[in-house]
């Protein structure tokens, strides 16, 4: 019984899948003539109908690490508990990573399905815009609530300085549990959970901020290219500069704001990415 009882299941999903993917079809059919874009959109939009169809059934998204093994898995990595954490997201592979410190640099311990976030790619501009921000944001003890209506979540820090200085409004923008979103990154309530005890134990051992490094998608040239009529192109050009920086010495580096633009240089030798955003007007911010 209990074999039919999952096949059942299985099959029920797969066909509410399929349904999801045709009206995602039918709703967006002016995407079909849009090339390889259009189509990439179309793919990630069943494939958001699946988490969601996952998140409703009780199930692990796919790609999500075994929960249930995390002292494992902290092992397997040499990290443990209280290790410094540092978080970035990737809105259109739809992927939060979780970084932690080991040794002299960080090292990525997981990467967690995102089950929804409102909005398309490009940042958050104003109050109801449904949109979920980009950027370089900091979280401190203050922004985290155990008691979310989402099971748990911590506040980004929306609008920041950068956000402030170009006249960006909004307020609560959150990573938290469930599965639903309006200008949050949704995780769903068990890999919050696990989200949750990592960032808490970094704070209690000392870490004053943890970094949240929001992303429109992996910055590679290619990606930048594929969007180079965008709107975004010279936000998106200041984003890449700390996503190389970290790429590059994997250490969180030193983000501040010039001129209503983010300005990125390397970060110091251990630092953890807990200075939170400041005018950083040196003499390459001003050539930039």
């Amino acid at each position: 019984m209990q074999f039919l009882y999952s096949i059942s299941r299985v099959l029920i999903a797969g066909a509410l899948a399929g349904a999801l993917a045709v009206l995602t079809l039918t709703l967006w059919p002016d995407l079909i003539g849009r090339g390889e874009e259009g189509l990439a959109r179309i793919r990630l939009a069943a494939h958001d109908a699946q988490r969601v169809l996952y998140a409703k059934l009780g199930w692990p998204l796919p790609g999500t690490p075994d929960l249930g093994r995390l002292n494992e898995r902290l092992a397997e990595k040499g990290l443990a508990r209280g290790a410094p954490v540092f978080i970035r997201i990737f809105k259109r592979e739809r992927e939060l990573e979780l970084w932690m410190r080991r040794g002299d640099g960080f090292v990525l311990f997981a990467s967690y399905p995102v089950c929804r976030h409102s909005g398309g790619l490009g940042p958050k501009l104003r109050e109801g815009d449904r949109q979920a921000p980009e950027g370089f944001y900091t979280v401190g003890r203050s922004q985290l609530n155990p008691n979310s209506a989402y099971r748990r979540s911590f506040n980004l820090g929306y609008p920041n300085l950068y956000d402030a200085a170009n006249g960006r409004t909004g307020s609560f923008l959150m990573v938290h549990g469930a599965c639903l979103s309006v200008g949050c990154y949704a995780m769903t309530d068990p890999v919050i959970d696990e989200i949750w005890e990592l960032v808490t134990a970094a704070l209690d051992r000392g870490q004053k901020r943890f970094s949240a490094h929001i992303f429109p998608f992996r910055m590679s040239e290619a990606h930048l290219a594929i969007h180079d009529r965008a709107p975004w192109g010279e936000f998106w050009r200041d984003l890449k500069r700390g996503y190389d920086l970290f790429e590059a010495s994997r250490t969180p580096p030193r983000i501040g704001v010039c001129a209503k633009r983010y300005v990125a240089r390397s970060g110091a030798a251990g630092s953890y990415g807990e200075s939170e955003l400041a005018e950083l007007c040196d003499q390459e911010a001003q050539r930039q």
